[in-house]
């Protein structure tokens, strides 16, 4: 009798050590799993060709780039706490069961989001044999596969979003140079036009749709 409090006591320490440790991967499945890298370098791009070096600040666009995954991911998020979550809870799975449960749905979010040539090119770094199925891909190759199209994809929107915002640079550079004006910094007078451009076409409202768009 006196050994069974040691032991509850014991295992709740190590329970409490395991959330522990898992709560300082929040941030590194945040980032790996989820649209936030996506959206994040998108919204940074925007800041870039706009021009303004800290509006908006980090800490807006971290917040705007968390709150766009959480509305983006729900559909998963709500698919992981119907068939893993509260089945843990109510004590009708275990543990394992529960991982290999929630791993499910946000394996589904990343091949509809991934390439097939970054998988690929995964699988012959990991010198696996071809998969044919979805269900033949390793987590770990189909994660690193999954940031790299992520990435490609950020840059090619972040691409199309420079390009109006590059002509008008082009334009007050040449408009300039024909004046004469050479010692007037360009950017000084494209700024303005710029964010009136981005005001006037709902920047904002047009950027997130697209954002939110691409992970259909």
């Amino acid at each position: 009798m006196d050994g069974a409090p040691l032991n509850l006591n014991s295992s709740n320490a190590v329970q409490v050590l395991l959330l522990i440790g898992g709560l300082t991967l929040v941030p590194a499945v945040l980032f790996t799993v989820t649209g936030f890298s996506r959206i994040l370098i998108v919204l940074g791009f925007i800041r870039t060709a706009v021009g303004t070096a800290s509006a908006p600040p980090n800490q807006v666009l971290v917040g705007i780039a968390l709150f766009l995954t959480i509305f983006v991911m729900a559909p998963t998020i709500n698919a992981i706490k119907k068939d893993a979550i509260e089945p843990l809870t109510h004590h009708a799975i275990s543990t394992t069961t529960a991982i290999k449960r929630a791993e499910e749905p946000l394996r589904e979010f990343m091949f509809r989001q991934t390439r097939t040539q970054d998988i690929s090119l995964f699988v012959s770094l990991a010198h696996d044999k071809t998969p044919h199925k979805r269900v033949e891909v390793p987590t770990q190759v189909l994660i690193p596969a999954f940031i790299v199209s992520e990435l490609k994809t950020a840059f090619q929107i972040g691409f199309l979003i420079f390009l109006p915002f590059l002509i008008i640079d082009l334009i007050v550079s040449s408009t300039l140079m024909s004046m004469g004006m050479i010692m007037l910094p360009p950017t000084f007078i494209s700024l303005p036009f710029k964010i009136l451009l981005f005001v006037l076409v709902d920047g904002w409202d047009l950027v997130i749709k697209a954002l939110v768009q691409s992970f259909h």
